[in-house]
């Protein structure tokens, strides 16, 4: 799922709705380290990767930040 849609302008999902689904095991892992630079104002990607960052631990796999969502 892209956060933000496409270029990171959509306020969906919500950081609200993103818990949720983490909540209920429906999201496993969070891609991080792209910056999520919106194009059309949004702040919810930087506002759902912050709270991912403050409560998960990174791996790095192949260059890519990793979140587990599974384990806290």
């Amino acid at each position: 799922m892209a956060i933000g849609g496409f270029n990171g302008s959509d306020d969906a999902p919500s950081l609200a709705q993103f818990q949720q689904w983490v909540a209920e095991g429906r999201i496993h892992y969070f891609l991080g380290g792209q910056g999520f630079q919106a194009n059309g104002g949004s702040t919810v990607p930087r506002e759902i990767a912050a709270w991912v960052a403050a409560n998960y631990t990174a791996t790095t796999v192949g260059g890519t930040t990793v979140y587990d969502l599974t384990a806290r």
